[in-house]
């Protein structure tokens, strides 16, 4: 007889630590079904019921995509200033410094997938939206830098709501400024793919987001410039209602691929295998 058979295991959750809690639920905005948060960690972040896609961290969807502990930070340190002294714009971002528990809104670096090395950035809605301010644009900008310096393709992945307002024409600045390093990124014979997710929308959709060589995007994701109620204001007329939604987008020939969430580390790794 074994040893630990001998002993009784503890009978309750605080004292016998291999026990994972499985109470805590969430509602899905979908279907409004309470789903246990194991079941939707277990299913890539997605609804088990009925496929409802919800939001990732930046972090979490780097090590969705990357191999494990390959991934190096870059610029980490990089924070935005309220240069223009925008009213109540410092408080903003330290409450977004806070809920993200990030220093900005993208977090960038080189990791290998699938055992290829790589650069890849990611951008994260909880903090403003995943707006694009000066310090954004000034992490992807290196991004690209480094990677054209050392031959390295790019992943990109998207979410944000457009260029940070309380940075004015500075935010607008970056628009430029990083297409141009995806240009010369694409000159020296390098690779960008761009990852659409929920929303890609404003300035991010107008300039850097667009420009990869590979466009994939999420399942339903949200992909144009002006929000839906603005251009139907605008129009004066009821839009359709796949309006603005990635597969409507792969219709119009904007997007190359909508590929579900459980797959899209398989389909890095065969692009970037096709592409070494």
């Amino acid at each position: 007889m074994e040893l630990k058979k001998l002993f009784l295991k503890a009978n309750n959750e605080l004292e016998y630590g291999e026990v994972k809690v499985k109470s805590r639920r969430v509602v899905c905005k979908k279907c409004q079904k309470q789903i246990p948060v194991y079941k939707i960690r277990k299913n890539d972040f997605v609804c088990p019921e009925c496929g409802h896609y919800f939001p990732v961290r930046a972090r979490r969807r780097i090590l969705m995509l990357t191999d494990k502990r390959s991934f190096i930070e870059h610029d980490r340190d990089l924070e935005s200033i309220n240069i223009l002294r925008f009213p109540d714009y410092d408080e903003k971002l330290s409450l977004a410094k806070e809920r993200s528990r990030e220093n900005e809104g993208v977090i960038c670096g080189v990791a290998a997938i699938g055992g290829y090395r790589a650069c890849i950035f990611a951008m994260d809605a909880n903090f403003m939206m995943g707006s694009m301010g000066a310090i954004v644009g000034e992490k992807i900008t290196r991004l690209f830098e480094y990677a054209t310096s050392m031959s390295l393709p790019v992943i990109g992945v998207t979410v944000s709501g457009g260029a940070r307002m309380q940075e004015g024409m500075i935010s607008l600045m970056q628009m430029s400024k990083v297409s141009a390093a995806v240009k010369r990124h694409s000159n020296n014979g390098n690779l960008y793919i761009a990852l659409l997710t929920n929303p890609t929308t404003g300035g991010v959709d107008a300039s850097f987001a667009m420009l990869g060589d590979i466009t994939l995007a999420e399942p339903g994701a949200r992909v144009g410039f002006a929000g839906p109620r603005v251009i139907e204001k605008s129009l004066n007329q009821e839009l359709p209602k796949d309006f603005q939604k990635a597969e409507r987008v792969l219709e119009c020939g904007f997007v190359d691929l909508i590929v579900p969430r459980s797959r899209q580390k398989e389909t890095l790794t065969a692009i970037l295998r096709l592409h070494s």
